[in-house]
C-alpha cells in the first residue's frame, strides 16, 4: 500500500504520525508552502511539513493544486491511495489521480456538521456527542461515501480546544483502520444520502471575528457554550465600556453561566472588586474566569480586578 498524505495543521501530524508508525509506505506528503510570520516575517513551515521532514518523508509543497508540474511530480509517486486530513478541497484532477482513492479525516459524525469547523459548531450548539468521520472524496465538499465513523461524549464544559485534541488521537486511530481494511479490501462504504436521519443537518461554516462577538442578550448557557465553543481560538469577545469612557475590546476564555432572576440590563457587570466579576444575561449571569484585554497577555479576573478599580467598571456590549 502506497499513499500521499495531504495535511498542514498539527491536527493532521497525529494520523501522519500513526500511519507511519503502522508502517505503511508513505510516497510523499503534500502541505501548505512555508509561510512569513512573527515580527521578522521569517518563512515557517507548516506542523506537517516538520514531521515530515524530520522523518525523511519527501515534500510537496504547492501553490496552486492543478499546476502541471505538481500533478506530474503526484502522478511520479504513483499512490494506491491519498489519505487528506485537514487541508485543501482538492481538485478532480488530484482526488480522483490514486487507484483506491483518495479518503478524507472529517472531525464530526457526517453527515451533521459538514464545513470548516466543526468542531466549534459543535460545541456552540451545545451538542452532548461528536466525533470523527473517515469518507471518500468526490466533488462535493463533505458529501462523499462514508467509510467508518467513531463517536464521542462532549463534556458539559469542554473547550474547542479540548476536545480538538481528543479528536485528533480518536481520528488518528480510525485513520490506521480505514487504511487497513481498504487494504485488505474489507472496508464497506455507505453513500450519505442514504443515511438514517433523523435530525435536520446542521452546518458548519468558516467563522469570522464578526461571527465571536458574543451577545449578552441570549442566554446563560448559550453563552457559555459560544465561549468554550471558541476557546482558545478564534475566541469569543466583547468591548467593556469604563465609567470614563474607555473602551476595552476583551476575549474571554472560560467561565460559567448562572441561571438567576434579576433586574439588570443585559451587559451590566456585577463584581466585589477581588474575586469574581459576572455579567447579566437575559436569564441570569454568565461569571468571566480567563480574560485578554487586546494587546496584553490573558489574564484571570482575579489578575484583572487587582488592575482594575470597581469603580471604573460600567458594562459589555
Amino acid at each position: 500500500m502506497k499513499i500521499i498524505y495531504m495535511g498542514t495543521p498539527e491536527f493532521a501530524v497525529a494520523s501522519l504520525d500513526a500511519i507511519f508508525r503502522a508502517g505503511f509506505t508513505i510516497k510523499g506528503v503534500v502541505t501548505s508552502p512555508d509561510k512569513p510570520s512573527g515580527r521578522g516575517l521569517q518563512l515557517h513551515s507548516s506542523p506537517v511539513k516538520e514531521y515530515a521532514v524530520e522523518h525523511q518523508l519527501p515534500v510537496l509543497q504547492p501553490l496552486k493544486l492543478k499546476d502541471p508540474i505538481f500533478l506530474e511530480e503526484l502522478q511520479m509517486l504513483g499512490a494506491d491511495l491519498q489519505v487528506i486530513v485537514a487541508f485543501r478541497m482538492l481538485p478532480i484532477e488530484v482526488w480522483s489521480m490514486p487507484t483506491l482513492g483518495t479518503f478524507n479525516l472529517h472531525a464530526s459524525l457526517l453527515p451533521q456538521y459538514r464545513g470548516a469547523a466543526p468542531i466549534n459548531w459543535a460545541i456552540i450548539n451545545g451538542e452532548t456527542k461528536t466525533g470523527v468521520t473517515t469518507f471518500f472524496l468526490n466533488d462535493e465538499i463533505d458529501k462523499g461515501s462514508v467509510i467508518y465513523s467513531r463517536e464521542t461524549t462532549i463534556g458539559e464544559n469542554e473547550t474547542a480546544g479540548e476536545l480538538h485534541d481528543r479528536l485528533m488521537i480518536i481520528g488518528a486511530q480510525l485513520v490506521v483502520k480505514t487504511i487497513s481494511d481498504i487494504a485488505g479490501g474489507k472496508a464497506k462504504t455507505i453513500e450519505q444520502h442514504h443515511m438514517d436521519i433523523s435530525e435536520s443537518l446542521m452546518p458548519a461554516p468558516k467563522i469570522f471575528k464578526s461571527d465571536c462577538r458574543i451577545q449578552w442578550t441570549n442566554h446563560a448557557f448559550n453563552i457559555h457554550n459560544f465561549v468554550r465553543g471558541l476557546s482558545p481560538y478564534p475566541a469569543a469577545w466583547s468591548n467593556m465600556i469604563l465609567q470614563d469612557g474607555v473602551t476595552l475590546s476583551m476575549k474571554i476564555y472560560n467561565g460559567r453561566p448562572e441561571t438567576e432572576k434579576h433586574e439588570l440590563l443585559p451587559g451590566n457587570i456585577v463584581s466585589d472588586g477581588k474575586h469574581y466579576l459576572k455579567v447579566a444575561v437575559l436569564d441570569g449571569f454568565y461569571f468571566i474566569h480567563q480574560m485578554q484585554i487586546q494587546g496584553r497577555n490573558q489574564i484571570s479576573v482575579n489578575e484583572f480586578l487587582r488592575g482594575f478599580s470597581l469603580e471604573r467598571l460600567l458594562k459589555f456590549n
